[in-house]
């Protein structure tokens, strides 16, 4: 074991994450105001656990001071959130904005400016509003793309005077490949053609914001925020290698490429056709995307993902789906985190810095979640009913480390974003799996906590140091 210790740069995002239907509850949404994640919930709340949803969530529309004042106790520099689509129109076809809904965001974002706290935000974190769904089919649709696009116009108008950090998606590829791809998710599709059309008008809507936001002048900048699996073949085989490398392509190039290289790759094209995979495109909608790339990229990181060459041959009556080309792998003897069921590789983040210095050209990025869900925390609380959380400290330090060794080596990585700030709902998971510096007290009227993670969070900030242990010895 070796005690190691890194400085922290002056500039350097200390932050942490959330979104608005993980957090702010239904107080106040008006009839007709459902996201997807709210019809999705109301149609099956059986699934999510002891089915609790986004109706009282955290409870942060309400809360939000004494929320932001522990955000500033916790040493935050930084806190994304997203705001809530369904919520900020009452008509999505003319852009009618929801005056109280735009209130509680303009009091939010004076309350973070008092408290000297950054705030990000992103324009869409699954809360497609379901009435766009139901009538438009979602991002299946160039409506919803042009109503979108509204959308972020009249959000702009109102913030973009006070908020100079700008995302438009938080991992685009999530809800149509639950959706549709593997069927999870209500309402249950398996449909390649509606997945892959979903990928590229999320990647137009992309382009189409960021030109609006240029062409309007406004301050800062406009970026995206992804989830690419840093992806590992089970050998070095060139079939596990193919593998790997084709997953690579249809689940993380397929946003990494057109949001930093203003392109999809041609082998991807070209795979989905020799597929017979219908999607609407045209050479314009191409140029848009070449020529309105992103300022900078958000990335989640949690797991690496590992897959294997196929073993078996594709059922001939089963749709085309990438998994044609791979098998998930898991290593023996891999470190895990039990509750959640994830590999714990802290090296995810140094492997996929390189990546975005060697091939994406150094774009500026930052990590935009990292964070570690437990089950059960109450189990560790002390007898002053804190939690005591030295698992999650211990997975923030390796993951932080990892990064500022990766700025050491040139990454243009400008922080780390903890997930999350709070324990929040997730989708089905609700509140099973704990993820915050603060704990959320279901049984008593939801009270805040810090944990141990908190404090220990406010020291790196204070000190801009970060001091840890690694297992590095023979033994």
């Amino acid at each position: 074991m070796s005690k190691v210790s890194v400085s922290i740069p002056q500039d350097f995002i200390l932050g942490a994450a959330a979104s608005a239907w993980q957090t702010e509850g239904w107080s106040g949404k008006k009839p007709g105001q459902d996201s997807y994640l709210d019809a999705w919930y109301q149609h099956d709340r059986h699934v999510w656990h002891n089915g609790y949803g986004p109706a009282g969530a955290t409870d942060f529309i309400n809360r939000y001071q004494e929320d932001v004042a522990l955000m500033k106790a916790a040493g935050l520099t930084h806190y994304r959130t997203s705001i809530n689509w369904s919520r900020f129109l009452t008509d999505y076809e003319n852009g009618v904005v929801d005056e109280e809904y735009a209130r509680y965001y303009d009091n939010l974002i004076d309350e973070m400016q008092r408290q000297g706290i950054e705030l990000m935000l992103c324009l869409e974190h699954y809360e497609l509003p379901a009435i766009l769904l139901e009538q438009y089919g979602g991002w299946a649709s160039k409506k919803v793309v042009e109503l979108y696009l509204l959308y972020a116009e009249q959000v702009f108008a109102r913030y973009a005077h006070k908020v100079t950090r700008w995302f438009t998606f938080n991992e685009p590829i999530v809800v149509q490949t639950r959706v549709y791809l593997d069927a999870l998710r209500w309402p249950y599709e398996q449909n390649t053609h509606k997945w892959m059309q979903w990928n590229h008008h999320k990647n137009l809507a992309t382009a189409k914001v960021v030109k609006l936001f240029r062409e309007k002048g406004y301050p800062g900048t406009v970026g995206t925020i992804l989830n690419p699996e840093v992806t590992y073949p089970r050998s070095s085989a060139a079939h596990d290698v193919k593998a790997a490398h084709l997953y690579d392509l249809f689940y993380n190039r397929v946003f990494l490429d057109p949001a930093m290289k203003g392109e999809y790759p041609p082998e991807l094209i070209a795979l989905l056709q020799q597929h017979g995979v219908q999607w609407d495109y045209d050479a314009a909608e191409l140029q848009l995307i070449a020529d309105y790339r992103v300022d900078e990229v958000g990335i989640n990181l949690y797991y690496p993902h590992r897959v294997k060459a196929p073993s078996r041959a594709w059922h001939a009556e089963t749709p085309f789906h990438p998994a044609y080309y791979y098998e998930h792998f898991e290593l023996p003897g891999r470190r895990m985190n039990k509750s959640r069921g994830w590999e714990i590789m802290p090296q995810i983040i140094f492997d996929m810095a390189m990546r975005i210095k060697n091939e994406y050209g150094n774009v500026p990025w930052f990590v935009a979640e990292s964070g570690m869900g437990i089950e059960n925390e109450a189990q560790f609380k002390n007898a002053d009913g804190e939690i005591q959380d030295d698992y999650r400290i211990e997975f923030i330090a390796e993951h932080l480390y990892q990064t500022l060794k990766a700025r050491e080596a040139g990454a243009n990585c400008q922080g780390y974003m903890l997930w999350a700030f709070t324990d929040n709902v997730s989708p089905m998971n609700a509140f099973k799996n704990r993820y915050g510096l603060i704990e959320i007290d279901l049984e008593n009227q939801r009270q805040r906590r810090m944990k141990k993670s908190a404090h220990w969070y406010r020291g790196l900030r204070d000190c801009h140091q970060l001091t840890l242990t690694l297992d590095d010895e023979w033994k």
